[in-house]
């Protein structure tokens, strides 16, 4: 039964729709970070306004009829690129590779969601009230601080990836010099941006604050109050622009 399931799925994963829908989600990414960096900037030099992270980000979508019909797009794109992830962790392979396909699925598919959010009520919410209702607990806080360390575990890791290059391995023929070196300065940037996370989810667990408890907008209002603030958060900014040009580049070499 388990041969038949995994040889579905790998059917199912090569299908010309998966495949170009796949793509369109590595597109919908980039897009996003275009607009993470927007926001970003945003929170930097001007009062701001909208909340700095995705559903930030999406909301600047939402406010007009054609940045509504570009989200349904990406909505799409997530959702294939999602469905995609989970056929590539049921169909054969190493277990790390079918584990880690397993996780982006959940991140594509979180995504997703958030994308519905802002669609159907103008608002994606975000993870800060359901972290911070784990800080009432002892053992919520345990939580909180366990995966604060896996988010900058995930930080690092992007870190290593960007300045080694290892990310021309998810690609299937060489790419042009932009993409390598957007990809490596937003694999950098964005590594930087998940360990600031990583660091005040385990600052929050350990001194008991649900207000630090509160992910990529917390973190990024942190980076502002910092000396030299405005110059962090364009670095960042940067990062993801970066981040987000490297995602055109992987639609369109991506291995799929």
């Amino acid at each position: 039964m388990t041969g038949h399931v995994q040889q579905a799925a790998s059917r199912a994963g090569d299908h010309p729709l998966v495949e170009r829908g796949a793509r369109l989600g590595y597109a919908a990414s980039g897009v996003l970070h275009l607009l993470l960096a927007w926001v970003t900037v945003q929170l930097a030099w001007t009062s701001g306004g909208e909340q700095a992270d995705q559903s930030g980000a999406m909301q600047q979508l939402a406010d007009n009829g054609l940045g509504k019909a570009l989200l349904w797009v990406l909505l799409v794109g997530f959702v294939l690129l999602a469905l995609w992830q989970v056929t590539e962790a049921v169909a054969w392979g190493e277990v790390k590779d079918r584990a880690k396909s397993a996780a982006k699925a959940g991140v594509y598919a979180v995504l997703a969601w958030t994308t519905v959010s802002v669609l159907t009520s103008g608002s994606g919410g975000g993870s800060g009230g359901a972290t911070s209702g784990l800080m009432s607990s002892g053992l919520g806080r345990v939580a909180v601080g366990v995966a604060g360390l896996v988010v900058v575990g995930v930080g690092v890791y992007h870190v290593v990836k960007g300045w080694t290059e290892k990310f021309l391995e998810d690609l299937e023929s060489r790419p042009g010099t932009w993409v390598r070196r957007a990809g490596r300065v937003g694999y950098i940037g964005k590594g930087g941006a998940l360990g600031v996370v990583g660091v005040l989810l385990v600052v929050a667990a350990v001194q008991a604050d649900p207000e630090k408890a509160e992910g990529l907008d917390a973190a990024l209002h942190a980076l502002a109050g910092l000396p030299f603030g405005p110059v962090l958060l364009t670095l960042v900014a940067l990062g993801f622009a970066a981040y987000g040009v490297y995602g055109f580049g992987r639609a369109r070499h991506a291995k799929v």
